[in-house]
């Protein structure tokens, strides 16, 4: 079997052919963070296997996430200890073997308000968060820790110190999650599965009661094809209940979509060593250091509106600041936000109104032969719900297929990661970059920032960072394109970087010169070129426009004013 681990418009192009024309053991609806993990999961089981996205990789709620692997403070206090459990397990694994380049350990801070009670209270659930950790095997990350009002005054100088008597520290770790699902679908292109984004599935095929397979549609190119499957797996997240409608079979669950928002704002508008753990009267927010910014975040109202391109309000964005700096010494106002995006949380729907209280675990159902639906759960234990829907496709399947054996396979780039970053220094003074930027690399694209260095070395003006967004380089631009499964402008700017909610002006510098590029290596003609930037801008108006609305009926007219690229 030849084996390639790009996941460029090639490598789509021979996916579809083959799904067009072999049955595959497991095809797999959806390339969220669960789709690409069950097909990781399938294919390095020995099964043949397809996925299919009907947008871009992590173009739902997978790339909107607080962008934490996390075991969930919150959930002790719902005394969900096995959940919490799984996740801090899950996180170990993430950051000891999966993916140490795209896992980084994150420390925070819970401050204290009261002085013996809160402290004893808060300390006890930190330490049974640890003792769980470690149950799990290797934490991969450093205990809890009480400070003094003092401590917490000299690394959090920024914080209105009249407002804590101390603080708690704890670790948690935190992952480009867009970044991290394209990387997940191109190991499991590598390990032979046949991937394929932008290519709805509009209908099931059955024979008498049993699903057999999809009606698929190209929006690339218009074509309309059947791929036939032993066995079928939704896992399609806040459409789930949308996907069963098509097999004309009442599903059995219904997951509920809860909109959560965050704001991107500069490092520099206020000191702290540490990100912030907050408690609000309905959930718990948390201040998140990413790079240059912070990642103030989240909301969690229900949402009946557009699900692929839900809106956050004026009255969202009031809500997070009027919380954050009830806390800080000098406010944050609306002028220091620098980016904005909202996603839906794929909730199991139960007796509670609130969303927050919904269930977070998963669930896995097989109520029509030759379909299983995984919904729920959260982005830490992907890997755990993609297990399970894998372990029930197979339960159906003839002949002996062996266990999973995803703990093992760390993603493409994880593989001498820490020897690389060891030696980042040199190799950053052979291509004459600074070592930041090596760094910045690394914790991107691990041991495969060959293949980009490659590309400098071929035309040495890749190097050089892009109007704007002076954190990426053009070649990161073109990689995304040849190797990571990009295929329009929109895909680059949101999804294999954070431009587009990182710079200020939200992309629009960057997205001639990043058009320019992709134009080259995806064959566009100027008029596709033009369209993609005008698309692009169209996209970033009307969501700043959606961000000034009272309410979420408002945004999400303004916010569905601007068309998708990809409207076939």
């Amino acid at each position: 079997m030849t084996r390639s681990n790009k996941l460029g418009p090639e490598e789509r192009a021979a996916a579809i052919e083959r799904l067009k024309s072999k049955e595959v053991d497991i095809l797999v609806v959806g390339g969220g963070i669960v789709g690409t993990g069950a097909a990781l999961d399938a294919v390095t089981r020995g099964l043949s296997v397809g996925i299919l996205e009907a947008r871009d990789w992590a173009s739902g709620t997978s790339s909107r996430s607080s962008k934490l692997v996390h075991g969930g403070i919150r959930y002790l206090e719902q005394l969900d200890f096995r959940l919490v459990r799984e996740a801090l397990t899950e996180r170990g694994l993430l950051l000891k073997t999966i993916a140490p380049h795209l896992v980084k350990p994150v420390r925070f801070l819970y401050p204290l308000k009261k002085r013996v009670t809160e402290r004893a209270y808060v300390g006890a659930g930190m330490l049974l968060y640890d003792v769980l950790s470690y149950l799990g095997g290797r934490p991969g990350v450093p205990h809890h820790q009480h400070l003094s009002r003092g401590q917490v005054q000299k690394l959090v100088p920024s914080l209105n110190h009249n407002a804590l008597v101390g603080g708690i520290t704890y670790y948690d770790a935190q992952v480009d999650d867009a970044l991290y699902v394209a990387s997940l679908a191109r190991t499991a292109s590598f390990y032979g599965a046949h991937a394929a984004s932008r290519v709805r599935v509009e209908g099931f095929i059955k024979v008498g009661e049993r699903v057999v397979g999809v009606q698929a549609h190209d929006l690339q190119t218009g074509e309309r094809f059947e791929v036939r499957a032993k066995q079928v797996v939704n896992a399609t997240g806040v459409w789930t209940d949308d996907t069963q409608r098509m097999v004309g079979e009442r599903g059995t669950f219904k997951v509920r979509a809860s909109k959560g928002i965050h704001l991107v704002v500069p490092r520099d508008r206020f000191q702290s060593a540490m990100g912030l753990l907050l408690r609000t009267e309905k959930s718990v927010l948390f201040v998140i250091p990413w790079g240059r910014h912070w990642l103030i975040g989240t909301t969690d109202t229900d949402w009946h509106l557009d699900k692929a391109h839900p809106a956050a309000t004026a009255a969202d964005i009031d809500y997070l600041l009027e919380h954050v700096n009830s806390v800080l010494q000098v406010p944050l106002t609306r002028e220091d936000v620098e980016g904005v995006y909202a996603g839906l949380r794929p909730l199991l729907a139960g007796e509670s109104e609130q969303t927050s209280k919904l269930s977070r675990e998963h669930l896995v159902g097989h109520s029509v032969p030759g379909l299983v639906v995984i919904a729920g759960g959260k982005w830490t234990t992907y890997r755990v719900m993609a297990k399970d829907a894998i372990d029930a496709a197979v339960d159906a399947l003839d002949g002996l297929v062996p266990p999973s054996t995803t703990k093992e396979i760390p993603l493409l780039g994880a593989e001498g990661y820490r020897a690389a970053w060891n030696k980042r220094s040199k190799i950053a003074h052979a291509f004459n970059l600074h070592t930041v930027r090596m760094e910045h690399l690394l914790n991107r694209y691990g041991t495969l920032t060959d293949e980009l260095l490659d590309l400098i070395k071929e035309n040495p003006a890749l190097a050089d960072p892009l109007p704007g967004a002076d954190d990426y380089i053009q070649a990161e631009v073109v990689y995304a394109a040849t190797h990571l499964g990009a295929l329009h402008l929109e895909d680059v700017l949101a999804r294999r970087t954070r431009i587009s909610i990182e710079a200020w002006d939200r992309g629009v510098s960057a997205a001639p010169v990043a058009a320019r590029l992709l134009a080259d290596v995806l064959g566009w003609d100027t008029d596709r070129e033009e369209h993609e930037v005008a698309t692009y801008l169209q996209r970033v108006a009307s969501e700043r426009e959606s961000q000034t609305q009272p309410d979420d009926e408002s945004a999400d007219r303004v916010r569905l004013e601007a068309p998708d690229i990809v409207t076939n």
